[in-house]
């Protein structure tokens, strides 16, 4: 495990060239790997796994998903089961489904962890909120997470471009004396780009913090607020979309992604450098607090009892659905939908 420093702090870092692809065939190749659940984390995960030459198998209730995994050619009997005879095939289980629905799966996964078992998962929530999940496993079981930054579609995407997404990894309970070993022969599995440590309590606070923050809650309510503004002032829906959703996707976050921040900046124009400079401290100061008062929401186990409480109630799907058509049909989103059928190429 080499150290990296990252901003002048040194971390825990493993990288494919340290911990190769096939070292962690060596390390798991007397292992059955079962996937519990085909839904965002479990595609990605089993096919990368696969393809890499891991002894796979998924456990899926029967319905559509099901049918997703018998058309990305998982064979019913042979590499698809019932959750409960997968997980009584496996040595390491691979708990994916969502993490409300992980608490009605958890008394079928429990009882076949079996002395010398791993159970891995992709998600701090269920362990570190177990007085609410009552997820409590066995002693004689390691307990282990890689967790991609990002989504399944996303970690597949790029495995099969040849590239990797980043993953944090976490032991949680070492009873067998190889969690590490496992983990990490995991992660490189999964297509992994390079793997970081942490534990579970800090994975799933910064998981929440940033899924309800700058990665998708704050990022709509901002866009939105800018385009209302640009709006109500007289601009038209697609300049007003351009100016704030597809030159910032389109344009300046590859330059982002590529470099950095200040790199970006550097490659814009004078104009648009002393404006995001001077700009930059009242945004700020304006969004610090908000930002200190979810991560204490998400501390005091609030977050995660709003997520259990929404998922048990019955209709939640469908409510679901009609709070994302309400966003789905907003003009915003609408004038995006315009414009990316616009984009050259399309």
């Amino acid at each position: 495990m080499a150290k990296i420093n990252f901003g002048g702090v040194d971390e825990n870092v493993v990288t494919r060239e340290e911990f190769t692809l096939e070292h962690a065939r060596e390390v798991l190749k007397d292992e059955v790997i079962a996937v519990i659940g085909y839904g965002v984390q479990g595609p990605g995960q089993s096919m990368n796994l696969r393809d890499n030459g891991f002894n796979v198998i998924i456990g899926q209730r029967k319905g559509k998903t099901y049918d997703k995994a018998v058309a990305d050619g998982w064979v019913p009997g042979e590499t698809l089961f019932e959750i409960e005879e997968a997980c009584e095939r496996a040595t390491i289980i691979q708990f994916l489904v969502s993490d409300a629905a992980q608490i009605a799966v958890w008394p079928t996964v429990k009882k076949h962890l079996t002395a010398g078992k791993a159970l891995y998962f992709s998600h701090g929530f269920g362990i570190t909120y177990s007085d609410r999940t009552g997820i409590v496993p066995p002693k004689d079981v390691d307990v282990i997470m890689v967790a991609p930054k990002g989504s399944g579609t996303s970690l597949r995407r790029l495995f099969l471009q040849g590239k990797g997404i980043n993953s944090s990894f976490a032991v949680y309970q070492d009873a067998t004396g190889r969690a590490l070993e496992r983990t990490l022969a995991l992660g490189i599995g999964v297509g992994s780009g390079y793997l970081f440590e942490t534990d579970f309590k800090r994975e799933v606070y910064s998981d929440l913090t940033g899924e309800r923050g700058t990665l998708m809650g704050a990022i709509q309510g901002i866009l939105l607020a800018q385009y209302e503004t640009l709006r109500e002032h007289g601009h038209s829906p697609s300049e007003a979309f351009n100016e704030t959703v597809e030159e910032l996707t389109q344009s300046l976050m590859p330059l982002f992604a590529e470099k950095g921040m200040d790199w970006m900046y550097a490659n814009c124009s004078t104009t648009a450098q002393r404006g995001a400079l001077d700009w930059m401290g009242p945004f700020h100061d304006a969004t610090k607090p908000v930002f200190e008062k979810l991560y204490q929401s998400v501390a005091s186990g609030n977050e995660a009892q709003i997520s259990i409480d929404a998922n048990s109630k019955p209709g939640y799907r469908e409510g679901l659905e009609k709070e994302l058509k309400a966003l789905r049909d907003s003009e915003l989103w609408r004038t995006g939908a315009a414009v990316r059928a616009l984009r050259p190429g399309k």
